[in-house]
């Protein structure tokens, strides 16, 4: 009998996990791979629920794992939706939900094939699944406490494949191999205040500001790498909270977000930052506080083996060779590639976190299929 992946994607979508909620998500998972002999354990930290399964034998040197979270983002305004957010309801060959996309369905693709794989032919070797709570959230206490763990307890995997959505319009269009790191900075620009009557008894942060919002915004980061897009520096806000007229504010602050590529590292474009903001304050007089979190590094799989090996079992199934790409956001990948070579591929990802959030049932026995030959072919070679 095999796993329908339709099914257990419409029971995982019943599940309110909305994070860092588990919403009984895991606890489906562990029931229905537990049963198959897979060696599940709860890797629970902070609050946030995380599955590890392993089939196998512990450290073997052919240990295939795939990586995917069960949290989804809010629903937003349910009214908006024309079916109910957590009802899993099938219309017209599409099963509706929050998660139907991003990314239950890939969990539930890659579960249901992992658990076909290990009943109609065991492999010499082993397959781990590694499923968080907390993508969608802070990511601190959920795929980085799987690898902590399995760091811990000596449980490896030898590469992996990330179940998240990574085709723009297309079923098979396009897998990733890297991603771009993230950061963001927040500027806290301080003069002094004062009548707007009288500006040279102020101190005005606002000119200095937008000065340094236009030289960072303007800045060309670089023209891109072989492998990735030129890396990209938004301002997303601006702010005072000024509502007299008459009245030189003390403070503005600001926040840009830095997406880059592997021509730089976070520490790079920090010190970067800081040297703009030195340089904004000798100029102006005022002081400027900077905060910067980098969220991750930028990271690249070079094509190889296992990039050949999911390119061809999309294609044998789709029809469509993959694009190797590095756009996109981030992903727990970032966390992933200090452990072992990572590749990301899944569903088409149009509708992730929209209302009416929907996938066709046909990509989901697609996808299915798609990692079933991939686990054939890894444990073939």
């Amino acid at each position: 009998m095999t796993t329908d992946p339709v099914q257990l994607t419409a029971d995982l979508i019943r599940c309110p996990s909305v994070t860092p909620a588990e919403g009984g998500a895991l606890a489906l998972l562990e029931g229905r791979l537990s049963a198959a002999g897979f060696r599940c354990t709860r890797v629970d930290r902070n609050g946030v629920a995380n599955l590890f399964a392993r089939w196998g034998d512990k450290g073997h040197a052919r240990t295939f794992g795939f990586n995917g979270h069960t949290d989804v983002v809010p629903v937003g305004d349910e009214a908006a939706w024309t079916a109910a957010p957590f009802g899993a309801e099938i219309r017209d060959g599409i099963l509706y939900g929050r998660g139907a996309t991003d990314m239950k369905s890939g969990v539930a693709a890659f579960a249901a094939a992992a658990v076909d794989f290990v009943t109609d032919t065991p492999p010499d070797g082993a397959i781990v699944l590694a499923i968080t709570g907390d993508e969608e959230g802070d990511a601190t206490d959920g795929t980085v406490a799987l690898l902590d763990w399995m760091a811990t307890e000596g449980e490896a995997m030898s590469a992996c494949l990330v179940g998240e959505p990574t085709c723009p319009s297309e079923m098979g269009e396009m897998m990733k191999i890297g991603r771009r790191g993230s950061m963001s900075a927040w500027f806290t620009v301080t003069g002094r205040q004062g009548h707007s009557a009288y500006p040279h008894r102020a101190l005005n942060p606002m000119p200095a500001m937008a000065r340094l919002m236009d030289r960072l915004a303007s800045h060309t980061l670089d023209e891109g790498t072989e492998h990735f897009d030129a890396s990209t520096l938004a301002v997303v806000t601006i702010d005072t909270g000024n509502p007299a007229t008459n009245v030189i504010p003390a403070q503005t602050r600001a926040t840009v977000n830095i997406r880059f590529n592997d021509t730089h590292s976070g520490a790079s474009l920090s010190d970067w930052l800081r040297a703009e903001a030195a340089r904004l304050d000798a100029e102006f007089g005022t002081t400027t506080d900077l905060r910067i979190k980098i969220s991750g590094e930028s990271f690249l799989t070079p094509p190889g083996a296992l990039s050949d090996l999911i390119a061809d079992a999309v294609t044998a199934e789709t029809g469509i060779t993959p694009v190797l790409s590095t756009s996109g956001g981030t992903s727990d990948a970032r966390f992933v590639k200090d452990h072992c070579p990572v590749v990301e591929f899944g569903l088409v990802g149009k509708t992730m976190h929209q209302v009416d959030e929907c996938v066709p049932v046909a990509q989901i026995d697609q996808l299915k299929a798609i990692y079933t030959r991939i686990l054939r072919g890894y444990f073939a070679a």
